[in-house]
């Protein structure tokens, strides 16, 4: 995978990581908040191995 398909994916993960973290948040679900966490950390790893791989431009 390249900088820019890690980047994108990582922004969904975000994104549906947030509104999963929400909606657990908001029906008292803690199991889905957590949920939520976890596809949040899952999308900032993502991005992060992208901004590498464009550093290193796209070797890894």
């Amino acid at each position: 995978m390249g900088e820019l398909t890690d980047k994108m994916k990582a922004a969904g993960n975000k994104v549906a990581g947030s509104i999963k973290e929400a909606v657990g948040r908001h029906n008292d679900d803690p199991k889905l908040e957590a949920e939520g966490k976890v596809q949040k950390a899952k999308g900032t790893a993502q991005d992060v191995a992208g901004s590498i791989k464009g550093a290193l431009g796209d070797k890894l």
